[in-house]
Protein backbone atom coordinates (compact mmCIF):
# COMPACT_ATOMS: atom_id res chain seq x y z
CA UNK A 1 0.00 0.00 0.00
CA UNK A 2 1.34 3.26 -0.90
CA UNK A 3 0.20 6.74 -1.79
CA UNK A 4 1.80 9.00 -4.19
CA UNK A 5 2.32 12.50 -2.75
CA UNK A 6 3.79 14.35 -5.70
CA UNK A 7 5.15 13.86 -9.13
CA UNK A 8 4.04 10.81 -10.98
CA UNK A 9 2.12 10.81 -14.20
CA UNK A 10 0.82 13.91 -15.68
CA UNK A 11 -2.76 13.65 -16.64
CA UNK A 12 -4.54 15.32 -19.49
CA UNK A 13 -6.11 17.98 -17.26
CA UNK A 14 -3.30 18.45 -14.79
CA UNK A 15 -2.01 22.02 -15.15
CA UNK A 16 0.64 21.92 -12.47
CA UNK A 17 1.66 24.82 -10.31
CA UNK A 18 1.68 28.34 -11.70
CA UNK A 19 4.19 30.67 -10.03
CA UNK A 20 3.21 33.78 -12.07
CA UNK A 21 1.49 36.69 -10.38
CA UNK A 22 -2.04 37.34 -11.54
CA UNK A 23 -2.05 41.06 -12.40
CA UNK A 24 -5.58 41.28 -13.78
CA UNK A 25 -7.19 42.38 -10.49
CA UNK A 26 -4.38 44.90 -9.96
CA UNK A 27 -4.92 46.41 -13.42
CA UNK A 28 -8.68 46.55 -12.82
CA UNK A 29 -8.24 48.43 -9.56
CA UNK A 30 -5.74 50.86 -11.14
CA UNK A 31 -8.09 51.61 -14.04
CA UNK A 32 -10.97 52.31 -11.66
CA UNK A 33 -8.77 54.63 -9.58
CA UNK A 34 -7.58 56.39 -12.73
CA UNK A 35 -11.16 57.04 -13.81
CA UNK A 36 -12.08 58.31 -10.33
CA UNK A 37 -9.14 60.74 -10.25
CA UNK A 38 -9.82 61.92 -13.81
CA UNK A 39 -13.39 62.77 -12.87
CA UNK A 40 -12.56 64.30 -9.47
CA UNK A 41 -9.49 66.34 -10.52
CA UNK A 42 -11.27 69.17 -12.40
CA UNK A 43 -13.71 69.81 -9.53
CA UNK A 44 -11.43 71.79 -7.17
CA UNK A 45 -10.12 74.11 -9.88
CA UNK A 46 -11.42 77.67 -9.73
CA UNK A 47 -10.85 80.08 -12.55
CA UNK A 48 -9.79 83.50 -11.40
CA UNK A 49 -8.55 85.98 -13.95
CA UNK A 50 -5.19 87.32 -12.83
CA UNK A 51 -3.45 90.11 -14.68
CA UNK A 52 0.27 89.46 -14.40
CA UNK A 53 2.52 92.37 -15.34
CA UNK A 54 4.62 91.87 -18.46
CA UNK A 55 8.20 90.66 -17.92
CA UNK A 56 9.55 93.74 -19.68
CA UNK A 57 8.31 96.98 -18.13
CA UNK A 58 6.74 99.48 -20.51
CA UNK A 59 9.11 102.11 -21.86
CA UNK A 60 6.87 105.04 -21.05
CA UNK A 61 5.99 105.86 -17.47
CA UNK A 62 2.34 105.88 -16.47
CA UNK A 63 0.62 109.12 -17.38
CA UNK A 64 -1.13 109.62 -14.06
CA UNK A 65 -0.38 108.19 -10.65
CA UNK A 66 -3.07 105.84 -9.33
CA UNK A 67 -5.52 106.83 -6.65
CA UNK A 68 -4.73 105.39 -3.22
CA UNK A 69 -7.38 104.36 -0.71
CA UNK A 70 -6.27 103.76 2.90
CA UNK A 71 -8.47 101.76 5.25
CA UNK A 72 -7.73 102.20 8.94
CA UNK A 73 -9.08 100.56 12.06
CA UNK A 74 -12.55 101.69 13.05
CA UNK A 75 -13.74 102.01 9.45
CA UNK A 76 -11.85 105.23 8.72
CA UNK A 77 -11.30 105.68 4.97
CA UNK A 78 -8.85 108.05 3.36
CA UNK A 79 -8.67 108.86 -0.32
CA UNK A 80 -5.08 110.00 -0.72
CA UNK A 81 -4.89 112.31 2.34
CA UNK A 82 -8.55 113.35 2.40
CA UNK A 83 -10.97 111.54 4.74
CA UNK A 84 -14.02 109.97 3.11
CA UNK A 85 -16.76 107.51 4.01
CA UNK A 86 -18.19 104.39 2.44
CA UNK A 87 -21.28 106.30 1.28
CA UNK A 88 -19.32 109.01 -0.53
CA UNK A 89 -16.48 106.78 -1.75
CA UNK A 90 -17.65 106.41 -5.37
CA UNK A 91 -18.16 110.14 -6.08
CA UNK A 92 -14.90 110.97 -4.31
CA UNK A 93 -12.94 108.38 -6.33
CA UNK A 94 -14.52 109.57 -9.59
CA UNK A 95 -13.63 113.16 -8.73
CA UNK A 96 -10.05 112.23 -7.73
CA UNK A 97 -9.41 110.30 -10.94
CA UNK A 98 -10.26 113.28 -13.18
CA UNK A 99 -10.74 111.03 -16.17
CA UNK A 100 -13.44 110.87 -18.86
CA UNK A 101 -13.78 107.14 -18.21
CA UNK A 102 -12.85 106.67 -14.53
CA UNK A 103 -13.78 102.98 -14.38
CA UNK A 104 -10.78 102.14 -16.61
CA UNK A 105 -8.30 103.72 -14.20
CA UNK A 106 -6.38 101.74 -11.60
CA UNK A 107 -7.11 102.14 -7.89
CA UNK A 108 -4.72 100.98 -5.17
CA UNK A 109 -6.00 99.90 -1.75
CA UNK A 110 -4.01 99.62 1.46
CA UNK A 111 -5.49 98.39 4.74
CA UNK A 112 -4.03 98.26 8.23
CA UNK A 113 -3.44 94.87 9.77
CA UNK A 114 -6.12 95.49 12.42
CA UNK A 115 -8.91 96.18 9.89
CA UNK A 116 -11.61 93.49 10.01
CA UNK A 117 -12.09 91.55 6.80
CA UNK A 118 -15.73 92.68 6.55
CA UNK A 119 -14.74 96.38 6.39
CA UNK A 120 -12.13 95.64 3.73
CA UNK A 121 -14.64 93.66 1.65
CA UNK A 122 -17.25 96.43 2.03
CA UNK A 123 -14.83 98.86 0.35
CA UNK A 124 -14.04 96.37 -2.44
CA UNK A 125 -17.71 95.58 -3.03
CA UNK A 126 -18.59 99.28 -3.13
CA UNK A 127 -15.89 99.93 -5.73
CA UNK A 128 -16.85 96.92 -7.84
CA UNK A 129 -20.52 97.85 -7.60
CA UNK A 130 -19.60 101.27 -9.02
CA UNK A 131 -17.83 99.65 -12.00
CA UNK A 132 -14.25 99.96 -10.77
CA UNK A 133 -12.65 96.59 -11.50
CA UNK A 134 -8.96 97.51 -11.89
CA UNK A 135 -8.12 97.38 -8.21
CA UNK A 136 -4.64 96.74 -6.86
CA UNK A 137 -3.79 95.69 -3.32
CA UNK A 138 -0.74 97.06 -1.53
CA UNK A 139 1.15 94.67 0.74
CA UNK A 140 3.93 95.85 3.00
CA UNK A 141 6.64 93.82 4.69
CA UNK A 142 7.04 94.40 8.37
Amino acid sequence: MGAQVGGGKKGKFDLGQNADINVTPFVDVMLVLLIIFMVAAPLPTVSIKVEIPPPIPPKEPPKKPPVFINIQRGGHLFLAQQPTSLGTLLPDVTKALESPNPTNERIMIRADRDVPYREFMDVLNTLQGGGFVKIGLIAEDL
